[in-house]
């Protein structure tokens, strides 16, 4: 792994500099780098894909467990600069592009890439990464979406993405990313990290944080599309009365045709606010409309 003067080193080599634009902030915490691997467990079956490759650093660390490594970074001189870090690892795939295709979608590329990689060596699919702060959150909503699904994440962010991630309900950063992982998975804090640990040194403070995906609790989602209709139904206006946001039912939720009988056989009172509900109720909630759209 790469010290902050050896970092510094291959920017200047490249005439670049970090874009804050970007969230390009260098962890640059050696022993930091190495708790998060060594928690995620990496075995040599196990595919990992990482989004911000940025020069490389992590991703060495990472192509010496794992089978495959599928590394994403936007940034074309990064990019370039990691290529040729990179190049005495045969198990690591770099995409030099933006991860997403929209907000809703990672690239196919990257899809097919996963989906590759979990056919040839059938392990785990893992995201382990020091987590560009412009994108975390979708990508991680889409990892528990699908069509690709992570067994397990395992990253550093923004504090406040993190503590959306593991918000309980009623807090004020208790959302829909909250929802996601919670109803398909454990979600723990591991360590809260100051800016210091990073360069440049961002202005917020950051944390890593751990997810497992449960297939038990996933498979009792009926359709992963309901769900997150149903969540953005919900938290698009968190602080109505359930029964007063169903008049902004969009897509597949039209169909619905008597809310009121939805939130009894839910066991949902339809004077709550969506901020208030449960993971197990909002699966309950798009199960039943699932059921009725069938």
């Amino acid at each position: 792994m790469q010290t902050k003067q050896d970092i510094e080193k291959l920017l200047a080599g490249a005439g670049t500099m970090p874009n804050r634009r970007l969230g390009q902030n260098f962890l640059i915490d050696l022993n930091l780098m190495r708790l998060l691997v060594e928690t995620a467990h990496i075995q040599p079956q196990d595919a990992v894909i990482e989004i911000g490759t940025g020069t490389g650093s992590f991703t060495e660390e990472l192509a010496q467990r794992a089978g495959q490594v599928i590394t994403v970074e936007y940034d074309t001189a990064l990019a370039g600069i990691a290529r040729v870090q990179l190049a005495r690892f045969s198990n690591v795939q770099l995409f030099n592009m933006d991860v997403l295709e929209n907000k809703n979608a990672i690239q196919r590329e990257i899809l097919e890439a996963m989906r590759q990689a979990q056919d040839d060596h059938g392990g785990r699919l893992l995201l382990v990464a020091n987590l560009p702060y412009n994108v975390g959150s979708a990508v991680m909503a889409n990892l528990i979406l699908g069509p690709v699904t992570a067994d397990g994440m395992y990253v550093t962010v923004q504090k406040e993405v993190a503590e959306r991630m593991t918000a309980r309900p009623g807090h004020a950063e208790y959302g829909t990313l909250s929802i996601l992982m919670q109803a398909t998975g454990t979600v723990r804090p591991l360590r809260k990290l100051p800016p210091s640990v990073f360069w440049p040194r961002p202005q917020v403070d950051s944390a890593m944080v751990s997810y497992e995906r449960d297939e038990s609790m996933a498979a009792q989602i009926h359709s992963m599309q309901i769900f997150k209709q149903i969540i953005n139904l919900f938290m698009n206006h968190r602080r109505k009365m359930l029964k007063a946001c169903v008049k902004f039912a969009q897509d597949d939720l039209v169909c619905v045709r008597h809310w009121p009988d939805v939130f009894e056989e839910a066991c949902v009172d339809p004077h709550s606010r969506p901020e208030e509900l449960t993971p197990r109720q909002y699966i309950n909630i798009a199960n039943l409309c699932f059921e009725q759209k069938r």
